[in-house]
């Protein structure tokens, strides 16, 4: 089997676990265990369909980094559960899937899986330094959008969209997302930046949606010779665009720091995370197998350990 590196947006799946299986899924005190369920039968079937013989689970150290606050005070600010002076803010999270989190790393950590976070930075940023630097093929798996600035068909990256359900995936490649938006992978970022994203209280330029962005970079080819062309009088930018440029300058000069993920962190290699699948053995096998029956896991457990199994 040829290497294929499968990097997970891990909150996006155990959020789409908890809420796409019954809170009733539960440990006998009655803890819920939904998530944990959902999210180890979700690695089991896509490092099986997909081929993966190498995955990081990434990890939110910072779901919110006070440097793009300080950038755009509006990003990510309606899922704000409490503002924390000198710390990270608290999101919202279900109290019932906050509890399994600490379960979900105790068994990612028995099965072999890499988990890896970085300071100050989110789970998209460790993608996109994985992504950018794997010198094999990457599948991102995300249900957000945001990373599809990461697709490259040249360098075999692309994003396995969950965004329809496990279900219902779907590979985006260059051509998919040209196809779907008019724009390049490397022009997602500018195209984002545009329109805004009301998920990540993104305000965009007000009067440039989706078409306009698109046809904008068609044309200029990036946001900063969009921005350019806006203070040259002959480069035939219409005066209503220049307007709406203008008007949100401000927003223009921060908001690509805050959209574009991170390319260059400090991260372990592959190798030293321990990102190589393989299976699970002796005791920790013995205790994964124990979890099981204690949280009522076994169904999913199983399915994963067999998934691992195949990488021998």
């Amino acid at each position: 089997m040829p290497d294929r590196l499968m990097l997970l947006d891990t909150a996006s799946l155990y959020f789409r676990a908890f809420y796409g299986l019954p809170d009733t899924i539960r440990r006998s005190d009655g803890t819920p265990v939904n998530a944990v369920r959902g999210l180890l039968d979700m690695i089991a079937r896509l490092t099986t369909d997909y081929d993966a013989t190498h995955l990081v689970a990434c990890w939110d150290d910072d779901w919110r980094p006070q440097w793009r606050v300080d950038l755009l005070p509006t990003y990510k600010s309606h899922r704000v559960a409490e503002v924390v002076t000198g710390a990270a803010d608290v999101e919202v999270v279900p109290d019932a899937l906050e509890a399994q989190l600490p379960l979900i790393r105790r068994v990612l950590g028995l099965a072999g899986i890499a988990v890896v976070g970085a300071p100050e930075h989110e789970a998209d940023d460790v993608i996109g330094t994985y992504a950018s630097h794997a010198d094999l093929p990457v599948d991102v798996v995300t249900g957000d959008r945001d990373l599809f600035q990461v697709v490259d068909d040249a360098r075999q990256v692309r994003v396995i969209y969950t965004a329809r359900g496990m279900r219902n995936l779907e590979v985006i490649t260059e051509i998919v997302i040209v196809g779907k938006y008019r724009v390049l992978p490397q022009q997602y970022a500018d195209y984002a930046t545009l329109r805004g994203d009301a998920s990540d209280g993104l305000p965009g330029v007000a009067g440039i949606g989706e078409k306009t962005a698109a046809s904008l970079l068609k044309e200029y080819g990036t946001l900063d010779m969009l921005l350019e062309a806006a203070l040259v009088a002959g480069s035939g930018l219409s005066a209503p665009v220049r307007s709406k440029l203008a008007a949100a300058a401000d927003y223009l000069i921060v908001a690509p720091a805050v959209v574009n993920v991170v390319r260059d962190l400090k991260l372990p290699t592959l190798e030293e995370a321990g990102a190589q699948l393989h299976p699970v053995l002796g005791d920790s096998r013995a205790e994964l197998e124990h979890l099981a029956t204690e949280w009522n896991l076994g169904g999913s457990v199983r399915r994963l350990i067999e998934a691992l199994d195949r990488r021998d």
